[in-house]
């Protein structure tokens, strides 16, 4: 799951309850709905997601697209639907068919783009992963999604034959035996795309989510779901969030996390703003970009937050072009938001909230529309976006929660996704049978209908905004011949926002020392999700019916 909100004050104002076992129940029985204080919008949902992000193509053709940070080159909207469509014939002759799984195994390029808009245009589903997986953690999500197709480096050949399955593997650079390369999407006919027939009730993005608890699942985005989602951000006579088609938008987080995906790229493309590209964040770099292309508006996340509030070469460069700042993917302290405001004091500034099953946006900041209703508070998250309802539910007995009054936020609406991958459990206890999305948040509406984000259900660490799976981890830990249990709980951390820890019960105390098992871990996992501490305890503290007590873990860290 990603969460876009800001943790705020976890002591709410005084006019908040925050007693959840004595919360009254409601007045009467009906449900006490929020919806957005701007009007609901025309969703053309009946198009599938490459034809509706295109749909304006005559009108900006020949402005750019994609601008590569790195190199300078700028792909004209024209040029990307071009390519996309070269992408989509290519992919044809090499098997690819509609309802059949791609891998974007790559960080922010062009090739990215292309492959999935091509991947949109053959009816197939584009799974996106971080080109840093491990060959084991990029060998789950190849066969739980079932991708037998991959777009990718040659750096990561290796890993991808480490899984065992037979596939087919496209690189964006020389390629290794066996391999295809990219380039030939660049002589392909564009003419050569088959006529497919897609239901935009079809899936066209799998991402994947642990959700609220367990290991990471995929997560059923549909052609609707997808154009809802971007719909509701930019759509309409006053957009929740208003791109101008000379924006520059700084997309330095990574495409294949959902946020970067559809927050920064689809709703750009849809706009016909400008994307300017980079492939990983470096301060300097990313200073001097934005100068150099006069960047307006900047979607960012808490550590790149502190890396412009605290590095002093900020003061070096012009960033008076910059117009809106969006935060997201994790929380963003209160004093970093001021400081952040104090450096760019032209900016309007502002935070969002979403998580992959919902598409991913639930809720943003009411001034980035073109008519603003009404200032927004520090600390919010915004109001629920448009087309869309929600609700705050009592997490004991399930009761509707009106205003200040924190509860469990429920958010439903088009944008939702369809469920996880072959895992109907899971969605039953995610989505329930009226269609509210259970996002595993505490967090309450106050009278102007601003969302506030105070507490956490979910078991999910958030690493820099990359989620990291106590359950994943904790399996991992328990194969290791001289551990005989395990937890893997959160602890603050100034810099990420959270770090994972581990409580450990030796089977001895032989050999095993705290940067063996650190060790023992990072071997098998991607960079952010490696233990930063490990305790060894006799016991894991767990409920009557076995259920790791993790409260009480990290009360200890406390």
């Amino acid at each position: 799951m990603i969460s876009l909100a800001p943790v705020c004050d976890p002591q709410p104002p005084n006019n908040v309850s925050s007693d959840f076992s004595s919360s009254p129940p409601p007045s009467t029985p009906a449900t006490h709905v929020f919806r957005s204080k701007l009007p609901d919008i025309p969703i053309p949902d009946h198009l599938p997601l490459h034809s509706y992000c295109f749909q304006k193509l005559s009108q900006v053709s020949d402005r750019p697209c994609l601008i590569v940070g790195s190199t300078g080159k700028s792909y004209s909207y024209s040029e990307t639907h071009l390519f996309s469509r070269k992408a989509a014939a290519t992919f044809s002759k090499l098997g690819v068919q509609r309802g059949d799984v791609i891998m974007i195994l790559l960080h922010n390029s062009p090739e990215f783009i292309f492959s999935f808009m091509g991947s949109s245009m053959l009816g197939a589903i584009a799974t996106t992963a971080n080109p840093y997986y491990t060959g084991a953690e990029i060998s789950k999500q190849l066969k739980a999604s079932g991708a037998k197709f991959v777009v990718t480096y040659s750096r990561c050949v290796d890993k991808l034959r480490e899984c065992g399955e037979v596939l087919t593997i496209v690189t964006v650079d020389d390629p290794p035996e066996n391999c295809l390369s990219f380039s030939m999407v660049y002589d392909a006919n564009e003419n050569d795309v088959p006529f497919v027939e897609i239901d935009t009730n079809d899936a066209v993005s799998l991402p994947f989510s642990s959700g609220t608890t367990g290991l990471p699942k995929g997560v059923i985005l549909t052609h609707k779901n997808m154009v809802s989602s971007v719909a509701q951000q930019v759509d309409g006579e006053n957009p929740n969030l208003y791109l101008k088609r000379n924006d520059i938008v700084l997309c330095v987080l990574p495409m294949f996390h959902i946020f970067s995906l559809s927050s920064i790229v689809l709703i750009s493309i849809r706009s016909g703003a400008a994307l300017l590209l980079m492939e990983k964040f470096e301060i300097e770099s990313l200073l001097r970009l934005v100068e150099r292309h006069k960047v307006t508006v900047a979607t960012v996340v808490p550590p790149l937050v502190v890396s412009l509030v605290k590095n002093p070469k900020v003061a070096d460069f012009n960033l008076s072009s910059i117009r809106l700042v969006l935060s997201g993917a994790a929380p963003l302290r209160k004093e970093l938001e001021e400081a952040l405001m104090e450096r760019l004091p032209q900016a309007i500034f502002g935070q969002g909230y979403g998580m992959t099953e919902a598409g991913p946006v639930l809720s943003m900041c009411s001034a980035f529309a073109k008519e603003p209703p009404m200032p927004t508070k520090s600390g919010s998250c915004g109001r629920v976006v448009r087309n869309s309802e929600l609700k705050v539910v009592d997490p004991l007995t399930g009761a509707s929660l009106t205003y200040n009054q924190p509860g469990e936020i429920c958010v439903r609406g088009p944008q939702v996704m369809k469920g996880y991958l072959n895992d109907p459990v899971s969605t039953s206890l995610t989505v329930d049978v009226e269609g509210w999305l259970h996002t595993g948040d505490i967090g309450y509406v106050d009278d102007e209908e601003e969302i506030f984000i105070v507490d956490r259900v979910k078991e999910i660490i958030k690493f820099k905004g990359f989620q990291v799976a106590p359950a994943e981890l904790e399996a991992l830990l328990v194969t290791h011949t001289s551990i005989v249990d395990a937890a893997v709980v959160p602890q603050n951390d100034d810099v990420a926002g959270e770090v994972p820890v581990a409580f450990v019960v030796p089977s001895t105390q032989n050999g095993l020392t705290e940067e063996s098992v650190k060790e023992f871990i990072a071997k098998q996992v991607v960079f952010y999700k490696r233990l930063h501490k490990v305790y060894f305890v006799k016991t894991i503290p767990k409920s009557p019916s076995g259920k790791t007590l993790r409260k009480e873990l990290k009360a200890k860290l406390s």
